[in-house]
């Protein structure tokens, strides 16, 4: 994968100073992530809405592409996760500086994007997570259920304010 200086990104928020604004990205991200407070969020590569998946969807609104970004978040999540994490997708949304943020050529997924930085917590908006009840599914689609990853496709995330990260409800150890 190249980065491309070049690639514009879309959703820009105006920066305070008027020359330099910020971008909505989607980190995928585990309960490791989140439990290693206040250490940066250094994921390298994350979802947005790039001019990839508004060409795609052209039809859509911005809430549309910011959801088919926070998706694809969701399933990077399962692939990060390791044998002992928490099984829950967790998807970190922040609000980064857009010089930081650059489009892939040929990245599988339209909305992938590259981070030149690590994300601050301050840069976190929120977090979106699968509710406890789906931690089967995901222990079963990390292991190959295609019925399992079809079931968690059709889930909502749910989500919490920074506020709220150490309320965000974890499921029961399984019965050995």
């Amino acid at each position: 994968m190249h980065r491309r200086a070049d690639a514009p990104l879309v959703g820009r928020r105006p920066g305070s100073s008027g020359h330099t604004g910020s971008v909505r990205i989607y980190l995928p991200a585990t309960f490791a992530d989140l439990d290693a407070r206040p250490a940066p969020l250094d994921v390298g590569a994350a979802h947005g809405v790039t001019a990839l998946v508004r060409s795609a969807l052209p039809d859509e609104d911005e809430e549309a592409w910011e959801f088919v970004a926070q998706l694809a978040a969701a399933d990077d999540s399962l692939a990060r996760m390791a044998d002992d994490d928490v099984p829950l997708r967790l998807v970190i949304s922040a609000e980064v500086p857009d010089v930081g943020v650059r489009g892939v050529d040929g990245a599988a997924e339209p909305s992938q994007v590259l981070l030149s930085a690590p994300v601050a917590w301050r840069e976190v908006v929120c977090v979106l997570v699968d509710e406890p009840a789906a931690a089967a599914d995901v222990r079963a689609a990390r292991s190959g259920d295609t019925e399992a990853a079809a079931r968690l496709a059709e889930r909502d995330l749910l989500w919490y304010d920074v506020g709220e990260l150490a309320d965000i409800p974890r499921p029961e150890e399984p019965s050995a």
